[in-house]
């Protein structure tokens, strides 16, 4: 038999692994420093109690013979009604009008980041911009796909722009992005959504950062340009809108008007997910389907409100220290220039050694991330103080 030797074409180690290999070291060889992480995206409020209500509602379903649940609809991908029922509403209140055979419901947006893949050939152009989530990459690695990069940098404020002299069959867009938290305009998205309609290509678009965005000229959806449902699939995620990093349940969209080689590639993914997926827990189901209610959205932006807090609490200790950044606005994720020319790894060394802070080192999100440096503003309020205190006695 043969493996799959793609695989061998990956890093030795995923990026957040190397990061959290390191730390433990730290902390094994320092136990009595107080460490404070803000390197990975994972949120610390709770579940709103809307979402903690419904959950418990749906267990107690689930201990009644009248109420049971057992396998989902005939359609597990389609997910329930009264959940589809609710994303379909919030995407009214931004102006996009989805079918419910449109919205398919999964265990999270990483896994529909790399599951989607299996609907496109092999041979299909990947256009990644630098830098870029690892995932992203990884998964078109391992499946041998040609890759390219859009150059994005201080000078373009980490928002590349298509080219029309460069051909790509997939096109990633993360916006707000993960790493740099940049955002592109409804202007910007147009020029994407022209040039993928000129290119056959296929949007990726990963919005699992848009509950985050305030700004009226930002989109939440890429839905909301004209002609994107003819070249988008929007991957969606409950994890840091409502805190579902430990709960999984996000939901990807597939326009009925999405077609490419004669074949719609709403009944492929269908196809795909009845094949290689059995659904997401009635009780996940339950609890998301409050989220979008107007009182889970009332409870789940206080709990953002946090985490915007914290990003302006790091956003302003970074402008009192004339260190530049991009992201804190619109975004969990603030993207810093390294001080004093260091590169990546070197400064999250330094920071560790004498800060005890964890970030993300830029390198790892690509060859334009390096001398750049990730920090997330998903930790709690103190800790989040607490470090910026430490960051402003080493560079003040």
């Amino acid at each position: 038999m043969k493996i799959n030797e793609n695989f061998l074409n990956l890093k030795e180690s995923y990026l957040f692994a190397a990061v959290g290999k390191k730390t433990a070291e730290y902390k094994a060889a320092h136990p009595e420093k107080d460490v404070i992480r803000l390197s990975i995206g994972d949120v610390t409020r709770p579940l709103a109690p809307v979402v903690i209500e419904a959950m418990h509602r749906a267990v107690d379903e689930m201990a009644d013979p009248a109420t049971f649940k057992g396998y989902g609809p005939d359609q597990t991908c389609y997910g329930y009604e009264k959940l589809l029922q609710s994303i379909l509403g919030s995407y009214a209140r931004k102006g996009v009008r989805l079918k419910t055979g449109e919205v398919f419901v999964s265990d999270g947006a990483k896994s529909d980041c790399g599951n989607i893949l299996d609907l496109f050939s092999a041979d299909n152009v990947v256009l990644l911009p630098d830098p870029v989530y690892p995932a992203y990459a990884d998964a078109n690695v391992m499946a041998g796909r040609k890759i390219i990069y859009a150059d994005a940098n201080e000078k373009n404020g980490f928002l590349p722009m298509p080219d029309e002299r460069v051909h790509a069959d997939i096109i990633y867009i993360c916006s707000p992005n993960n790493p740099t938290g940049a955002a592109y305009t409804r202007e910007q998205l147009k020029e994407w959504v022209a040039y993928a309609k000129a290119q056959n290509a296929v949007i990726l678009y990963d919005a699992a950062y848009e509950y985050f965005v305030t700004d009226p000229a930002l989109c939440r959806s890429i839905y909301e340009v004209d002609g994107a449902k003819e070249c988008a699939i929007e991957i969606c995620s409950y994890s840091k809108t409502a805190g579902f990093t430990g709960v999984r349940c996000g939901y990807t969209v597939v326009p009925e008007a999405l077609v490419r080689g004669g074949a719609s590639l709403n009944r492929l993914w269908a196809r795909r997910q009845s094949t290689k997926f059995n659904g997401v827990s009635y009780i996940t189901q339950m609890g998301a389907a409050a989220v979008f209610t107007e009182e889970g959205e009332r409870q789940i932006r206080a709990n953002l409100d946090c985490y915007r807090k914290n990003a302006g609490i790091i956003s302003d200790c970074l402008d009192r220290l004339g260190i530049a950044y991009t992201g804190g606005k619109n975004s969990p994720y603030i993207w810093l220039k390294c001080p004093n020319g260091m590169d990546s790894w070197t400064f999250f060394d330094y920071l560790l050694a004498e800060a005890n802070v964890v970030g993300t080192p830029g390198c790892g999100f690509g060859r334009n991330g390096e001398g750049f440096f990730r920090l997330t503003a998903f930790g709690t309020e103190e800790n989040t103080r607490k470090a910026c205190e430490r960051i402003s006695g080493l560079f003040r």
